[in-house]
């Protein structure tokens, strides 16, 4: 059975009705795609990257991931783009060509910050999606690159709004989970967590706000379960 616990402003819903927002939200979003895509550019033109369908994934499953905020989603797929129409220009055989787009696009999200594993996936797609796509040259970063993930970002900050628990981009949590954090006498401040995230050298698909919301809940839970130890042993 689905539970809904509300708090405040917070809203924390059970895994059925989450999975089900999740499909309904990506399926409206390349539908409503598509259907723009046609009536902009014709049914003649390549209408979709098929990348989409796991950047869709993640801005309606992982709302909150740092790899689904708009900064990973734009660069990610441009820059990525970009490497794979220079690289189908340059080296003709994908056997070669395929393994450097890839490569390539990690490199540079890695380095750029903007790590989205779709982007790779978009790179690919410009070395091995045949005549109609390479013949695009730098267009494909626009059409259908751009226009697609455009599109994905406008319907995903409308489609979470109306749900106050999984609102997109991120910050939009922000001040819930600033004044949830203000409830709970905790010694570490959001900055201290962001600036280690920031020192830390492997790469955490989570955000200061996430591991935030994790410390509030422990603190709370460790609390509740020192009071109730505090109350057994009164009893006794």
């Amino acid at each position: 059975m689905t539970q809904t616990v509300k708090k405040g402003s917070t809203q924390i819903s059970g895994p059925i009705v989450e999975g089900m927002l999740s499909g309904i939200g990506g399926f409206l979003a390349i539908y409503i795609t598509h259907i723009v895509a046609v009536r902009f550019l014709g049914e003649g033109h390549i209408l979709f990257v098929t990348s989409m369908g796991a950047a869709a994934m993640l801005m309606f499953a992982v709302p909150h991931s740092p790899m689904a905020q708009p900064w990973a989603l734009i660069t990610g797929n441009l820059v990525s783009a970009a490497i794979g129409v220079t690289v189908a220009r340059w080296v003709p055989d994908p056997t070669l060509g395929a393994p450097l787009a890839v490569g390539g696009s990690i490199i540079a999200m890695q380095v750029l910050r903007c790590q989205h594993p779709p982007g790779s996936a978009t790179a690919l797609t410009a070395v091995v999606g045949g005549a109609s796509i390479t013949n695009l040259g730098y267009g494909y970063l626009l059409t259908p690159v751009l226009l697609n993930i455009v599109l994905l970002l406008v319907i995903a900050v409308i489609f979470n709004w109306p749900f106050a628990w999984r609102r997109y981009p991120a910050v939009f949590a922000e001040s819930r989970l600033a004044e949830q954090a203000r409830d709970e006498d905790i010694p570490i401040s959001r900055e201290a967590i962001a600036e280690a995230l920031r020192r830390h050298d492997t790469y955490i698909d989570v955000d200061e706000h996430d591991l935030e919301q994790i410390y509030v809940s422990a603190a709370r839970l460790e609390r509740d379960r020192s009071g109730n130890g505090a109350g057994e042993g009164q009893d006794a």
